[in-house]
């Protein structure tokens, strides 16, 4: 019986030996921490539009007289230099016979002033007569010359593009008869475009002139270009609902967008300081974001919402401080409580 109670005794110190060792041998992982900082951060808005001409630089080019539209030597959306043909107009029969009707008109009143003229002379006609006379010659010159600036004094007339630009609407064809005034074409300069994004009326109160935006192409995100408002607009769109914002395209980065193009406007809204982590740091999904801070050697899991994205850093808001470490590397094997080593 001794002998079996002194082994009971050696196995009960054995097991507390291995006991002590298991407990001096808890598992850790090796992690690499950063320190929780207070950093300056922009809210973001992003919205849509169209790349357009700035509508301060497009030229409206109209017919002055009726005619047939003989030759288009432009299509649609395409360059055009300043002096190319762009369309060849023959003048309208009933036109062209005004304008000789003008001349004759010009003829007639011209003999009719000198033979008042020679009455006079002859003392058969009046001076008030000589005076009406000489008033008929130069409303008759008068006529003549406004229907020679409308160019009703040539067949036929070659129209040229009076700056460089793109066709940017084109309403005649070959063939076309076409009245007065008739809009032939837009030429828009290359130079000068704009990006019209639409803003929800809610967020109108954020936007103002001077607002920084950094515009993208929808198909080319690669592609961006920083600019400022210009002008909000004070209605809402009937076609799309939104408040229309118009942003210019500098000069020097207009060839790195195509005209008419689809955009994305990322509105850089007022700043303000909040609590930031590398990415890295955090884990779950965007519902259920979390990460672990590091608390006497121990992983402490802390649920957080993630804010604004700037480079590498995170907006985070939880039970946070500045200055707090944060597991960077490594946190994917961590649960709550378990030890850590942390990379000098």
């Amino acid at each position: 019986m001794k002998q079996r109670a002194m082994a009971r005794a050696a196995l009960s110190l054995l097991l507390l030996v291995l006991a002590a060792q298991v407990s001096a041998e808890e598992p850790s992982v090796l992690v690499t921490a950063a320190r929780v900082q207070m950093h300056s951060v922009h809210d973001t808005l992003s919205v849509f539009g169209v790349l357009d001409p700035d509508p301060d630089q497009v030229l409206s080019l109209s017919l002055p007289h009726a005619g047939l539209i003989n030759r288009v030597w432009v299509r649609l959306g395409q360059r055009v230099n300043s002096g190319d043909r762009l369309l060849e107009v023959i003048t309208a029969p009933d036109a062209r016979m005004q304008y000789l009707q003008a001349q004759s008109a010009v003829d007639y009143a011209r003999r009719e002033y000198q033979r008042q003229q020679n009455l006079l002379q002859e003392q058969l006609a009046t001076k008030s007569q000589v005076d009406m006379a000489k008033k008929n010659l130069h409303d008759a010159r008068a006529a003549l010359e406004a229907l020679r600036q409308r160019g009703l004094d040539v067949a036929s007339e070659t129209l040229r593009a009076p700056m460089d630009g793109i066709v940017t609407r084109l309403d005649v064809s070959q063939g076309q008869r076409v009245q007065a005034d008739t809009t032939a074409m837009l030429i828009a300069a290359e130079e000068k475009l704009i990006a019209r994004l639409g803003v929800e009326p809610e967020d109108l109160g954020r936007v103002s002139p001077g607002t920084r935006v950094t515009i993208s192409s929808v198909f080319g995100p690669a592609v961006k270009v920083e600019s400022q408002v210009r002008e909000v607009h004070a209605m809402i769109d009937p076609a799309t609902h939104l408040v229309e914002v118009l942003v210019p395209i500098p000069a020097a980065q207009v060839d790195r967008l195509v005209l008419g193009s689809r955009v994305l406007g990322r509105v850089r809204l007022a700043s303000r300081q909040a609590l930031t982590v590398p990415r890295s740091a955090l884990l779950g999904q965007a519902s259920e974001t979390h990460l672990y801070t590091l608390v006497k050697g121990h992983a402490r899991r802390v649920p957080v919402r993630a804010g604004v994205r700037s480079g590498d850093s995170v907006e985070v808001s939880g039970d946070l401080r500045e200055g707090d470490q944060v597991v960077v590397s490594g946190n994917y094997q961590l649960r709550d409580g378990m030890a850590v080593r942390t990379r000098p």
